[in-house]
């Protein structure tokens, strides 16, 4: 396999990209070949913006959404059978 050799400007950019993603150079380099820095610059934003967003909004229990589910999909099931009668 050929050596990756990057410039100093994108070494640079993959150390940034590589603290604000709370990985290391050689862990972040890994998608950075494989998905380019554009992408993986936009999803590490994006990731850190929904946590933020989480952090100050809440999140909702996995228990009680899957029982919210269940009880919208039995009520609509409820509706079809009524009306088809």
């Amino acid at each position: 396999m050929k050596p990756v050799v990057l410039s100093p400007v994108q070494q640079r950019r993959l150390e940034r990209l590589a603290q604000d993603a709370g990985r290391t150079t050689t862990q972040m380099l890994t998608y950075v070949l494989r998905d380019g820095f554009e992408y993986c610059e936009w999803q590490v934003r994006e990731s850190r913006a929904s946590d933020a967003e989480a952090k100050r909004l809440g999140t909702v229990p996995h228990d009680v959404v899957m029982r919210e589910a269940r009880e919208l999909i039995e009520s609509a099931r409820g509706r079809r059978r009524r009306q088809a009668a």
